[in-house]
């Protein structure tokens, strides 16, 4: 009886021990998925650098006569840019792509101005800095410069 009893109470720690390894690796996985910044999502320009020789040069604050949003979904990009002292549309649409800190994005279409550059060439290649709420993406020049860089804070 003694020997039944141990029996059945090591199957109950043996199975109960198992169960619960598989929920806390369940809980772990879920945590970092969920802490990982991601692009996805609805987001605002906050400023604009000009950079010469490495070194910020000009600094453009985003204001209700100069406002820039994007948005992102798993593969997609659209943005559009109002600046009404501009007669020009500023929009473009395409897909885009994140590896090693590098945010590509291949655009399809555009507004006719941005159509222009999209003639071009069709993508457009940045380095990306991202966390929940904000991301930088800094354009750079051939020789590793960087060129300029636009900031964003999440919208939602």
């Amino acid at each position: 009886m003694k020997n039944n009893i141990f029996l059945i109470s090591a199957l109950l720690i043996l199975i109960f021990s198992c169960n619960n390894t598989e929920k806390k690796d369940a809980i772990s996985m879920n945590t970092i998925e969920e802490t990982a910044p991601s692009l996805v999502g609805t987001w605002e320009r906050t400023s604009y650098y000009n950079y010469v020789d490495g070194a910020v040069t000009d600094t453009f604050h985003t204001s209700p006569e100069n406002r820039h949003i994007k948005v992102f979904t798993d593969s997609k990009v659209m943005w559009c840019r109002f600046i009404p002292s501009d007669s020009s549309d500023w929009f473009g649409y395409g897909n885009y792509n994140v590896k090693d800190n590098i945010l590509t994005e291949i655009l399809d279409y555009g507004s006719k101005t941005m159509s222009v550059h999209i003639a071009n060439d069709s993508a457009f290649v940045f380095n990306l800095t991202l966390t929940d709420n904000t991301f930088s993406q800094v354009r750079i020049d051939d020789e590793g410069h960087p060129v300029f860089a636009e900031n964003y804070v999440r919208l939602e």
